[in-house]
C-alpha cells in the first residue's frame, strides 16, 4: 500500500463519525464483560460533576441569602448538616469505589476482556500472524487493552455529563447575571482553540522526535539483552553504538528547540484564556457590580465568582474528554477490527468427523498464492497410509508451505487437497488436525517444564504421562540429558520464570521437538528437517530409531540432507514450484536429474569433510 493510501486509511478510521461509533462499541463491549463496572463509572461521574455544580450554583447561594435574610442559625446549620452527611454518603461511596469495587472489577475485566482476545487470536488462520498490518493492530489492541478499554468508557461518561453541567453551568450563571456568561468565551477559546494547537504542535513535536526516541531506545535495549554481550565485549561496537546515542539525544534537543518559542507562547496562551482572563476578569466585574454600581448582591458576586472556579474546571475536563474519545477512537478501531475479523479458516469449523485412520491424500492440481505472488503452482502427489515419503528440494522449493497447506493453516488458492476421496475444507479442522504430530524446524520452547515442552497440552491420562514423555525423549537423544538436569523431566525450561531453569544447547531443543511428535498417538507424522543441528552419528540414530517407532504410521520427511531420507518409500523433489521428480531413491538416481546430480554433490562434499576430518 503506498504511503498515500495509508494516510487516507488511517483518516477515514479515526473520522470523527468512525471515533463515536468506536466509543459506542467500547461502552458496549465493556458492558458485556463487566456490567456493573459501567454502571458505577457512570454514576461516578454524574455525582462527581453534580457536586461541582450543586456547591457552586446553589450551596453558596442559599447560604448567603439565608444570612443576609436573617434566618435563624439553627435552619441554616440544618441544611449545612444535610449537605455534610450527603457529602460523606458521596465520599463513601467513592471510596468504595477505589478500594474494592475498581480493583475486584478491573480483575474481572482483564480476565474477560483478554479471554475474549485470546480466543479470537487462537481462533484467526497463520496468514493473519504473517500479515504485518494484521500483526501490528493485533499487537496495539492487546497491549493494555483492559486499562485502555475502561479508561475510554470513563472519557465517555466524562464527556457526556461533561456536556451537561457546562450547558447547566452557563444556565445558572445566566440567570444570575447575564452578562457574566460572556467571559465563558475566554476558557471556551482556551480549551477549544488554544489547547487543540497545543495538541496539533505535541503531535508534530513527536512525529519528529519518534526517529531520535526508537534510536535511544534500541541502544537501550540492546545494552542489557544478553544476546548482545559477545559482540559488546570482543569487537569496538560499542563506542559506535555511543556515537549514534549522542547523535539520537542532540536530535531529540534539536527537535525542542524547534518547537519552544511556539509551545511557551501556546501554553501562555492557553492558561490566560482559560484561567486569568475569566477570573480576573469576572472578579472585577463582580467587584464593581457590588461595590460601586451596587447593582448586584453579595450572594450573586459570591455565585459568580464560585460558579465561575466550577465552570472553568467542568470545561476542561470536557474538552479533556472529549479529546480522549478521538484519541481513544484509533486504539478502539484497532481493538474492534481484530474482534470483528471474520476468519478464512476459524480454528472452531465444524464438519465432518475423518475418523482415525488415513488410507491417502492427494493433492490433486494444487496450485498457491501468497500476497499474489505465485508459490506453489499445479502440484500433484499422493501419500499413502502407511508408506515413508520424503519431500526434497532447494531452499524456498516450497516444501514447509506444501506441510502448511496439508495442515489446513492455508487453503490452496487452485486445486483441491483430499483425505480417503473427500475434500479437507469438508472436515472438522480439530479432528482433522489431531491426525497429524508434526515437528517443524522453526520450533520454540516454552517456558514450562521439559514434560510439558514434550507433551504440548495433548490429554494423557496422568498415570501414563512420565512412561510416554521418558519413552519419547529416549528415542530423540534428550532422556540423558533431561534426566541430568536439577528436576529431571520436570525442570523448567529457560530463565523466564525460573532462575533455575534449563538453557539447552540448539541440538538438544531441536531433539525435544522431536520427541512431540514420538510422543503423540496418530497415523501421520511429520519431520521438518529433524536433524538440521544434529551431527551425522546423532542423525543417523534419531533417523533409525523415527523408521523403527514409526512403521505403522505415514510418514512425511523434509531434508536437505538426501542421505537420511534414501530410504523412504517415494520421494518428491519440488523446483519451480512444482513436483519435478518422484520415485524412489534408486529411480532418480537412475534418472541422472536434478535429485541425482544434488545427491552426488553431497555426497562428495561429505566425503571430501571426513576426508579432511582424517
Amino acid at each position: 500500500m503506498s504511503k498515500k493510501g495509508k494516510n487516507k486509511k488511517n483518516k477515514k478510521e479515526i473520522s470523527n463519525g468512525r471515533a463515536v461509533q468506536n466509543n459506542i462499541y467500547a461502552c458496549s463491549l465493556l458492558r458485556k464483560i463487566c456490567p456493573s463496572l459501567v454502571v458505577h463509572n457512570a454514576v461516578s461521574r454524574f455525582l462527581g460533576y453534580f457536586e461541582w455544580l450543586f456547591y457552586s450554583a446553589f450551596f453558596m447561594r442559599y447560604v448567603i441569602n439565608s444570612l443576609e435574610a436573617g434566618d435563624s442559625f439553627g435552619r441554616i446549620m440544618t441544611f449545612v448538616l444535610i449537605v455534610a452527611v450527603v457529602s460523606c454518603a458521596m465520599s463513601l461511596y467513592d471510596k468504595i469505589l477505589v478500594g474494592h469495587v475498581y480493583p475486584v472489577s478491573n480483575a474481572v475485566v482483564n480476565k474477560g476482556l483478554y479471554t475474549i482476545l485470546f480466543r479470537k487470536s487462537r481462533n484467526v488462520e497463520l496468514e493473519c500472524f504473517e500479515n504485518s498490518d494484521f500483526y501490528d493492530k493485533y499487537t496495539l489492541a492487546m497491549e493494555k487493552a483492559d486499562q485502555r478499554l475502561i479508561d475510554t468508557v470513563s472519557a465517555v461518561f466524562n464527556t457526556l455529563f461533561g456536556a451537561v453541567a457546562s450547558v447547566c453551568a452557563f444556565v445558572f450563571m445566566y440567570q444570575v447575571d447575564k452578562i457574566s456568561v460572556l467571559f465563558i468565551i475566554f476558557p471556551v477559546i482556551g480549551n477549544f482553540v488554544f489547547n487543540r494547537k497545543i495538541s496539533h504542535l505535541d503531535y508534530a513535536r513527536n512525529k519528529d522526535m519518534a526517529p531520535h526516541n526508537r534510536r535511544i531506545a534500541y541502544i537501550n535495549r540492546v545494552m542489557y539483552l544478553s544476546e548482545y554481550a559477545k559482540e559488546m565485549r570482543l569487537t569496538d561496537v560499542f563506542s559506535v553504538m555511543k556515537r549514534q546515542y549522542r547523535e539520537a539525544i542532540t536530535g531529540v534537543a534539536d527537535v525542542t528547540k524547534k518547537y519552544t518559542k511556539k509551545a511557551a507562547f501556546l501554553h501562555w496562551m492557553y492558561v490566560m484564556f482559560t484561567f486569568t482572563f475569566i477570573f480576573e476578569g469576572l472578579l472585577i466585574y463582580g467587584a464593581y457590580r457590588t461595590l460601586v454600581s451596587n447593582s448586584m448582591s453579595l450572594a450573586e458576586l459570591a455565585v459568580i465568582t464560585s460558579m465561575m472556579v466550577s465552570t472553568t474546571w467542568i470545561l476542561i475536563g470536557f474538552t479533556d474528554s472529549l479529546t480522549a474519545l478521538f484519541k481513544n477512537g484509533l486504539f478502539i478501531e484497532y481493538l474492534r477490527t481484530f474482534l470483528e475479523y471474520k476468519e478464512k479458516i476459524p480454528e472452531d469449523h465444524e464438519g465432518a468427523d475423518p475418523g482415525t485412520e488415513i488410507r491417502s491424500i492427494e493433492f490433486r492440481d494444487v496450485s498457491f498464492a501468497y500476497k499474489d505472488k505465485e508459490v506453489l503452482s499445479h502440484v500433484n502427489m499422493e501419500f499413502r497410509g502407511g508408506k515413508t515419503y520424503a519431500l526434497v528440494g532447494y531452499n524456498g522449493a516450497g516444501k514447509t508451505t506444501l506441510i502448511k497447506l496439508l495442515l489446513r493453516f492455508y487453503d490452496p488458492t487452485g486445486g483441491t487437497i483430499l483425505l480417503n476421496g473427500r475434500d479437507i475444507r469438508e472436515y472438522d479442522l480439530k479432528k482433522y488436525r489431531a491426525l497429524f504430530a508434526t515437528a517443524f524446524q522453526d520450533h520454540r520452547m516454552l517456558s514450562m517444564s521439559v514434560a510439558d515442552n514434550v507433551v504440548m497440552g495433548e490429554e494423557i491420562p496422568d498415570e501414563e504421562k512420565e512412561s510416554r514423555v521418558t519413552e519419547a525423549l529416549k528415542l530423540s537423544g534428550v532422556y540423558d540429558k533431561a534426566a541430568s538436569l536439577p528436576k529431571g523431566i520436570h525442570t523448567t525450561l529457560t530463565h523466564e520464570f525460573d532462575d533455575e531453569g534449563a538453557v539447552l544447547s540448539g541440538g538438544e531443543f531441536q531433539k525435544i521437538v522431536v520427541a512431540r511428535a514420538f510422543v503423540k498417538e496418530c497415523p501421520f507424522k511429520i519431520f521438518d528437517e529433524p536433524s538440521s543441528a544434529l551431527d551425522p552419528i546423532a542423525e543417523a540414530q534419531i533417523f533409525d530409531n523415527i523408521y523403527d517407532t514409526c512403521k505403522d504410521n505415514t510418514l512425511v520427511f523434509i531434508s536437505h540432507r538426501l542421505s537420511s531420507v534414501q530410504n523412504a518409500d517415494w520421494v518428491y523433489l519440488l523446483a519451480d514450484k512444482t513436483v519435478k521428480e518422484a520415485g524412489t531413491h534408486g529411480m532418480l538416481m537412475d534418472q541422472k536429474g536434478i535429485y541425482a546430480d544434488m545427491y552426488t554433490k553431497q555426497a562428495r562434499n561429505y566425503l571430501a569433510i571426513r576426508g579432511g576430518e582424517a
